[in-house]
């Protein structure tokens, strides 16, 4: 199987000025043929630190994308390094003069005599034709891998990339086709999924199974690699099932899917509508409801009691409850949601109700604690959870300990909550 490795040079990317959105691109279009990425390297704009980086990436894969350094000015020195990494010398292209001294001629521009240096490859390479600037890019075959080097512009990149790489690209990759499939999860850890999958993580195992985690979202990516498609199509297919068998209802949508999205499917689907009262997420509930094209069918209202008064004055929440049992507590998360479903006339409603930070907490009410309320016509829900920055949560039972995380995610994390456990009722 062919094996790319890729190459982000410059000195900004180092510094953080500048964030490599090429490694990306280039990552998903070449697994998008069936050639898989097996290592990234950043580097700085220095012939030996690139030279050096270029033998370990030619140790990992069989192709080496670079992309960045190719410019005019002194420090673009991909092109030396690369002369330096192959033992040969650059050697100036005449036609690539010319062409690059039409690119100025054309815009009634006289060319800077350093652009010059653009024009100069290294002896035994081929240029890639740049049709949106004036660096060339650079692609060689060397002790049997495919080295290319692509200018750091993206529009350039891109454009170089996909008319005269990714064809021959393509063509090398014909025995090998990778087939991905996502599933996403919500309810557990990152660990705890581990678990009830059992081994099939297991690196060097055909599909793989990767695992990432992110705001409590848990998503498997299942690679299944073949010969054809089908076969690869069959494999994964297998193994989302079998996934699916260990996780149960942990497991809520496929490929790019939100919680939203498939918990707006679910309400339109069943002709029922949700409202919505908010005190700590500030209105994030909401938001992620309405960021669904069509939520105007199951949507109605939503409101952000985030003060007492506001609570009493906007719900109907009874001043004595909120007095006996504090503003954050289970009994004013329900009042929340009974209140709001009564009042927008809706099948269900969440009510939400913490202690976002990063201060207000105490021993017995930490940071990160948040009520959440489910209400409906017949069946009212209620949970505590304390949502912390690494996992997102641990349950033990209806409850949850940890550390409490940052504000953003607290926030993030209860409204993802809310619309899981309404997904589950539904």
């Amino acid at each position: 199987m062919k094996r790319a490795s890729i190459i982000s040079i410059g000195n900004e990317l180092l510094s953080g000025q500048t964030i490599s959105t090429n490694a990306a691109y280039l990552s998903e279009r070449l697994f998008s043929i069936g050639i898989p990425v097996v290592s990234s390297y950043v580097v700085g704009d220095d012939v030996d630190s690139i030279a050096r980086v270029l033998r370990l990436a030619s140790d990992d894969g069989d192709i080496i994308v670079a992309s960045g350094g190719l410019g005019p000015t002194d420090d673009d020195v991909t092109r030396q390094a690369l002369a330096k990494f192959f033992g040969s010398e650059l050697q100036l292209q005449d036609g690539l003069l010319e062409r690059i001294k039409n690119f100025f001629t054309k815009r009634n521009l006289v060319m800077p005599e350093k652009t010059k240096v653009q024009a100069y490859i290294p002896v035994g390479a081929k240029a890639l034709l740049n049709n949106l600037g004036t660096a060339p890019g650079i692609m060689a075959e060397y002790k049997g891998k495919l080295f290319l080097a692509l200018p750091g512009v993206p529009a350039e990149m891109k454009d170089m990339f996909e008319e005269q790489v990714l064809p021959k690209l393509t063509a090398a990759a014909v025995d090998q086709v990778i087939v991905t499939r996502k599933l996403r999860c919500f309810g557990t850890g990152e660990s705890a999924v581990a678990e009830l999958i059992g081994g099939v993580m297991k690196r060097g195992r055909n599909p793989l199974i990767n695992c990432t985690a992110k705001h409590g979202v848990i998503t498997l990516h299942i690679v299944a690699t073949a010969k054809d498609k089908s076969t690869a199509e069959r494999m994964a297919e297998e193994d989302e099932e079998m996934l699916r068998k260990c996780l149960g209802e942990l497991v809520y949508g496929v490929g790019e899917q939100t919680l939203a999205e498939v918990v707006g499917q679910k309400l339109a689907r069943q002709k029922k509508t949700i409202a919505v009262a908010e005190s700590c997420t500030g209105g994030v509930l909401a938001k992620l409801i309405t960021d669904v094209e069509g939520a105007s069918r199951y949507f109605t209202h939503g409101w952000v009691t985030y003060s007492n008064q506001a609570k009493i004055k906007e719900l109907g929440v009874s001043a004595d409850l909120i007095e006996r049992y504090g503003a954050v507590s289970e009994q004013i998360s329900e009042a929340m949601a009974v209140r709001a479903r009564k009042k927008a006339e809706a099948d269900f409603a969440i009510g939400i109700t913490g202690i976002a930070g990063p201060s207000g907490g105490s021993e017995q009410k930490p940071v990160g604690l948040v009520y959440i309320s489910v209400d409906a016509d017949k069946h009212s829900e209620t949970k505590r959870f304390i949502f912390r920055d690494d996992i997102g949560l641990q349950t033990c039972g209806n409850d949850t300990a940890g550390v409490s995380g940052n504000r953003q995610l607290i926030r993030l994390r209860a409204a993802l909550t809310g619309l899981n456990m309404l997904r589950l009722q539904l």
